[in-house]
Protein backbone atom coordinates (compact mmCIF):
# COMPACT_ATOMS: atom_id res chain seq x y z
CA UNK A 1 0.00 0.00 0.00
CA UNK A 2 2.43 2.41 1.11
CA UNK A 3 4.41 2.04 -2.78
CA UNK A 4 1.19 2.24 -4.14
CA UNK A 5 0.39 5.86 -2.43
CA UNK A 6 4.39 6.94 -3.63
CA UNK A 7 3.42 6.15 -7.12
CA UNK A 8 0.44 8.04 -6.96
CA UNK A 9 2.17 11.12 -5.86
CA UNK A 10 5.33 11.28 -8.05
CA UNK A 11 2.97 10.38 -10.83
CA UNK A 12 1.17 13.57 -9.89
CA UNK A 13 3.40 15.74 -8.98
CA UNK A 14 6.07 14.71 -11.12
CA UNK A 15 4.37 13.47 -14.16
CA UNK A 16 1.27 15.68 -14.19
CA UNK A 17 -0.36 12.88 -14.28
CA UNK A 18 -3.44 10.90 -11.85
CA UNK A 19 -3.36 7.46 -11.55
CA UNK A 20 -6.19 7.59 -9.28
CA UNK A 21 -9.10 9.35 -8.19
CA UNK A 22 -9.03 12.29 -5.16
CA UNK A 23 -11.65 9.78 -3.67
CA UNK A 24 -9.07 6.63 -3.96
CA UNK A 25 -5.92 8.27 -3.01
CA UNK A 26 -7.78 9.69 0.31
CA UNK A 27 -8.97 6.57 1.04
CA UNK A 28 -5.82 4.74 0.78
CA UNK A 29 -3.81 7.47 2.77
CA UNK A 30 -6.70 7.29 5.63
CA UNK A 31 -5.97 3.51 5.57
CA UNK A 32 -2.07 4.05 5.68
CA UNK A 33 -2.45 6.44 8.38
CA UNK A 34 -5.00 3.86 10.40
CA UNK A 35 -2.00 1.53 10.01
CA UNK A 36 0.30 3.82 11.56
CA UNK A 37 2.10 4.43 8.53
CA UNK A 38 5.15 6.71 8.58
CA UNK A 39 5.11 7.72 4.99
CA UNK A 40 1.89 9.87 5.48
CA UNK A 41 2.78 13.12 6.02
CA UNK A 42 0.92 15.57 8.08
CA UNK A 43 0.04 19.07 7.98
CA UNK A 44 -1.54 21.23 5.93
CA UNK A 45 -2.23 20.19 1.96
CA UNK A 46 -4.19 21.77 -1.11
CA UNK A 47 -6.38 19.76 -3.53
CA UNK A 48 -5.72 20.87 -7.08
CA UNK A 49 -9.39 19.78 -8.09
CA UNK A 50 -11.25 20.70 -5.68
CA UNK A 51 -9.87 23.56 -4.59
CA UNK A 52 -9.84 23.03 -1.22
CA UNK A 53 -7.53 23.22 1.81
CA UNK A 54 -7.23 20.16 4.10
CA UNK A 55 -5.28 19.37 6.98
CA UNK A 56 -5.13 16.10 9.34
CA UNK A 57 -6.85 15.44 12.21
CA UNK A 58 -5.77 13.00 15.27
CA UNK A 59 -7.25 11.70 17.74
CA UNK A 60 -6.08 13.51 21.49
CA UNK A 61 -5.88 9.79 23.38
CA UNK A 62 -4.80 12.10 26.37
CA UNK A 63 -7.59 14.45 26.85
CA UNK A 64 -10.05 11.24 26.46
CA UNK A 65 -7.95 9.37 29.22
CA UNK A 66 -8.32 12.79 31.03
CA UNK A 67 -11.89 12.47 31.09
CA UNK A 68 -11.87 9.56 33.79
CA UNK A 69 -9.90 12.09 36.44
CA UNK A 70 -12.87 13.15 38.11
CA UNK A 71 -14.53 9.71 38.33
CA UNK A 72 -11.23 8.50 39.28
CA UNK A 73 -11.19 11.42 42.47
CA UNK A 74 -14.68 10.74 43.32
CA UNK A 75 -13.69 6.87 43.54
CA UNK A 76 -11.03 7.34 45.35
CA UNK A 77 -12.48 9.29 48.05
CA UNK A 78 -15.36 6.86 48.46
CA UNK A 79 -12.94 4.06 49.29
CA UNK A 80 -11.00 6.00 51.56
CA UNK A 81 -14.25 6.93 53.42
CA UNK A 82 -15.31 3.32 53.72
CA UNK A 83 -12.07 2.55 54.43
CA UNK A 84 -12.01 5.08 57.74
CA UNK A 85 -15.60 3.47 58.37
CA UNK A 86 -14.61 0.63 58.93
CA UNK A 87 -11.31 1.24 60.51
CA UNK A 88 -9.28 0.13 57.83
CA UNK A 89 -10.56 -3.40 57.60
CA UNK A 90 -11.91 -3.32 54.70
CA UNK A 91 -9.72 -6.50 53.60
CA UNK A 92 -10.99 -9.79 54.23
CA UNK A 93 -7.83 -11.45 54.67
CA UNK A 94 -5.24 -11.08 57.55
CA UNK A 95 -2.15 -10.68 56.23
CA UNK A 96 1.09 -9.87 57.99
CA UNK A 97 2.07 -6.19 57.84
CA UNK A 98 2.87 -4.83 55.18
CA UNK A 99 1.17 -7.19 53.03
CA UNK A 100 -2.26 -6.66 54.26
CA UNK A 101 -1.82 -2.83 53.03
CA UNK A 102 -0.01 -3.73 50.03
CA UNK A 103 -3.20 -6.36 48.78
CA UNK A 104 -6.01 -4.11 49.97
CA UNK A 105 -4.85 -1.04 47.78
CA UNK A 106 -3.47 -3.30 44.76
CA UNK A 107 -6.89 -5.58 45.05
CA UNK A 108 -9.36 -1.61 45.29
CA UNK A 109 -7.09 -0.39 42.51
CA UNK A 110 -8.68 -2.02 39.57
CA UNK A 111 -11.72 -2.07 41.37
CA UNK A 112 -11.72 1.73 41.71
CA UNK A 113 -10.48 2.54 37.93
CA UNK A 114 -13.19 0.30 36.71
CA UNK A 115 -15.79 2.10 39.26
CA UNK A 116 -14.24 5.55 37.86
CA UNK A 117 -15.06 4.23 34.29
CA UNK A 118 -18.09 2.95 34.41
CA UNK A 119 -19.18 6.49 36.40
CA UNK A 120 -17.56 8.35 33.18
CA UNK A 121 -19.29 6.65 30.87
CA UNK A 122 -22.56 6.93 32.49
CA UNK A 123 -21.90 10.87 32.13
CA UNK A 124 -20.17 10.97 28.75
CA UNK A 125 -20.88 8.56 25.88
CA UNK A 126 -18.91 7.91 22.29
CA UNK A 127 -16.41 10.49 23.28
CA UNK A 128 -14.13 11.44 20.78
CA UNK A 129 -11.52 14.26 20.94
CA UNK A 130 -9.87 15.10 18.06
CA UNK A 131 -6.92 17.32 17.41
CA UNK A 132 -5.23 19.23 14.15
CA UNK A 133 -3.25 21.84 13.16
CA UNK A 134 -5.29 25.13 11.62
CA UNK A 135 -4.46 25.46 7.80
CA UNK A 136 -4.15 29.31 7.90
CA UNK A 137 -1.71 29.51 10.93
CA UNK A 138 -0.65 25.82 11.96
CA UNK A 139 -2.17 26.23 15.75
CA UNK A 140 -3.50 23.34 17.62
CA UNK A 141 -7.24 23.18 17.55
CA UNK A 142 -10.18 20.61 19.28
CA UNK A 143 -13.19 19.29 19.06
CA UNK A 144 -15.29 17.11 20.42
CA UNK A 145 -17.66 14.33 19.59
CA UNK A 146 -20.02 12.60 21.96
CA UNK A 147 -23.09 12.38 24.42
CA UNK A 148 -22.85 14.59 27.72
CA UNK A 149 -25.94 13.39 29.66
CA UNK A 150 -27.91 12.69 26.81
CA UNK A 151 -27.01 15.92 25.18
CA UNK A 152 -25.64 15.24 21.49
CA UNK A 153 -22.15 17.24 20.28
CA UNK A 154 -24.14 17.79 17.15
CA UNK A 155 -23.00 15.17 14.68
CA UNK A 156 -20.23 13.68 12.05
CA UNK A 157 -18.97 17.39 11.16
CA UNK A 158 -18.07 20.42 13.37
CA UNK A 159 -17.60 23.89 13.09
CA UNK A 160 -14.84 25.27 15.01
CA UNK A 161 -13.04 28.66 14.86
CA UNK A 162 -9.06 29.10 15.59
CA UNK A 163 -7.96 30.44 18.77
CA UNK A 164 -4.88 32.14 16.74
CA UNK A 165 -6.48 33.52 13.23
CA UNK A 166 -10.35 32.97 14.00
CA UNK A 167 -10.65 31.41 10.58
CA UNK A 168 -13.64 28.95 10.83
CA UNK A 169 -13.15 25.13 10.36
CA UNK A 170 -15.18 22.18 9.49
CA UNK A 171 -13.87 19.22 11.36
CA UNK A 172 -15.39 15.96 10.06
CA UNK A 173 -14.88 12.92 12.57
CA UNK A 174 -15.56 10.53 9.63
CA UNK A 175 -13.06 11.17 7.30
CA UNK A 176 -10.19 12.98 9.70
CA UNK A 177 -9.62 16.05 7.61
CA UNK A 178 -10.36 20.05 8.64
CA UNK A 179 -11.73 21.54 5.54
CA UNK A 180 -12.10 25.22 5.03
CA UNK A 181 -16.02 26.22 4.52
CA UNK A 182 -16.38 27.34 0.66
CA UNK A 183 -16.79 31.47 0.63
Amino acid sequence: MEQEFLRALQSFYYDQKAIMSDAEFDELKLRLKQDGSDIVTEGPRCSLRSRKVYSDLTVDYLKMFLLNVPATIVALGLFFFIDELTGFEVNVFQFPEPFGFIFTYFAALPLILVTAQVVTKAIINDVLILKGPCPNCGTENLSFYGTILSIESGGATNNVKCANCKTVMVYDSKTRLITLPDS
